[in-house]
């Protein structure tokens, strides 16, 4: 997986029908700063609302997936979510002009050689990756569904479908490796049962189906009244007489293509945690409903990782040793006080600080209760967040950092000889005009000894 952010490189724009609504729409994707996310924007709507591709911001998925805020919504985003997805690509602005993403050929393939032709392209900042720390389990009993996300230092997707059809017999799907994502998931249509296509359209919907942007499948021979009405659903002539299975005149693209589909699916419904993910997703019969639940499980063990201790692989390579910081920061003995740095992305940053009682300070305070002071913590929280701001420059060489702001500060346990200081900080809102706010805490152990919100100022060197 790609450990750097990317973006395109310029604008492009595609044209094409709503499935469910029948509008002509044109979205034009563009290029967005580092760790700006997914966000679609409806620039046909008087006030240009922006609707962030969260999980939080679902509000539909009976039939599709459908997001909305501010009054802005936006339909059918799957397939597009899922290019961003099997293409690593973390921050883009979707303009769109009307209230659904067009449906094109039903797959996501138009929508990964659009992202190409713009040119994918890596930003300078990592990716913030969250690795599932436990099990995490959904389960649907009465639809037979469940879905499962479990701990792995990667991202793959295994799918099984059942239909309970006669005609279609139960699938497996897989991707152990995001680079086959292109030409074996891609390419991989929405499907519908015939009977299915009578109550959409009843229900005002498919107004922009036809057979060349879903595999139509039928469960029994088709009568010539069947045939009829279903070109009239499609408003499209249909060559099916007596037709029983797949009824359109391409055939498969897989032999499992509708799991392959239900697996892309899933991608683009998961890309709605916020996050890239390191997990081993399982899925049992998903639908956008319980790709959709699995997605706000995630987000709760994201929330409840944020207020928990800082973790991490002690047997990991440091991001940036003690050395390296060096490099970055200036502070020297004995002042230099972040031993190293343990994960790094966009918005945060963990540092590692080790107590020994062969640090000056001790030789004051207190010389026969030797307790860190607490303006040192704060100091090596402050170094830490340090590492972030200069890091998000691209040019850390050319600043001096200064901290000009301490607000919220509480101590809560005494920080002794032998603790070893964790310490996260984490950017309140994106860095503006060189100026950085922040929230950095001092964990020792599932303990939480010191908590500060600060702002930074970068300031460039003079040449």
């Amino acid at each position: 997986m790609n450990l750097k952010q990317h973006t395109i490189k310029e604008a492009v724009s595609v044209s094409g029908k709503g499935l469910h609504t029948g509008e002509e729409v044109t979205i034009t994707l563009k290029p967005a700063n580092t760790n700006a996310g997914i966000v679609f924007q409806r620039i046909d709507l008087e006030n240009k609302p922006l609707i962030p591709a969260l999980v939080e911001n679902v509000t539909d998925t009976s039939r599709s997936t459908v997001i909305e805020k501010d009054g802005g919504r936006v339909g059918t985003i799957e397939h597009l979510m899922a290019a961003f997805a099997g293409l690593q690509i973390d921050n883009i602005l979707i303009e769109i002009n009307g209230p659904e993403v067009p449906i094109l050929d039903g797959s996501a393939w138009p929508f990964v050689e659009l992202l190409e032709k713009a040119e994918v392209i890596e930003q300078n900042a990592l990716r913030n990756f969250f690795e599932i720390p436990e099990a995490v389990h959904f389960k649907n009993e009465e639809k037979n569904i469940e879905l499962a996300a479990l701990p792995l230092d990667d991202y793959r997707l295994t799918v099984m479908v059942d239909f309970n059809s006669k005609v279609l017999n139960s699938q497996h799907a897989q991707l152990h490796d995001l680079s086959l994502f292109k030409e074996h998931i891609s390419p991989c249509r929405t499907f519908v049962f015939v009977h299915e296509l009578e109550f959409l359209a009843k229900n005002g919907l498919i107004k922009g189906g036809d057979l060349n942007n879903a595999v139509v499948i039928s469960e029994s021979e088709l009568t010539q009244e069947k045939v009829d009405t279903l070109g009239a659903l499609l408003n499209k002539k249909v060559e099916a007489t007596g037709k029983v299975g797949i009824i359109n005149d391409e055939p498969l693209k897989f032999t499992n293509e509708p799991a392959r589909h239900k697996l892309l699916d899933l991608m683009g419904d998961l890309l709605l945690v916020g996050r890239p993910l390191k997990a081993h997703i399982l899925a049992a019969r998903p639908g956008h409903a319980s790709n959709v639940e699995l997605a706000k499980l995630i987000q709760k063990q994201i929330t409840a990782a944020s207020k928990s201790a800082p973790s991490f692989d002690a047997n990991a390579e440091p991001v940036f040793n003690v050395t390296e910081i060096a490099k970055l920061l200036p502070h020297r003995y004995p002042f230099q006080l972040v031993d190293k740095i343990m994960t790094l992305d966009g918005t945060t940053v963990v540092g590692i600080k080790n107590i020994t009682m062969n640090e000056p300070q001790f030789t004051g305070h207190f010389p026969e209760n030797p307790v860190m002071p607490g303006v040192l913590q704060i100091e090596s929280i402050a170094q830490t967040g340090g590492v972030l701001v200069l890091t998000s420059t691209g040019e850390p060489e050319k600043y001096w950092p200064y901290l000009v702001g301490i607000d919220n500060c509480r101590f809560y346990k005494n920080v002794l000889p032998g603790d070893s200081l964790v310490m996260r900080c984490s950017l309140l809102a994106p860095i503006r005009l060189g100026v950085a706010k922040m929230h950095g805490e001092a964990w020792v152990g599932k303990n939480l000894v010191c908590s500060v919100d600060m702002t930074a100022r970068l300031v460039k060197k003079s040449q």
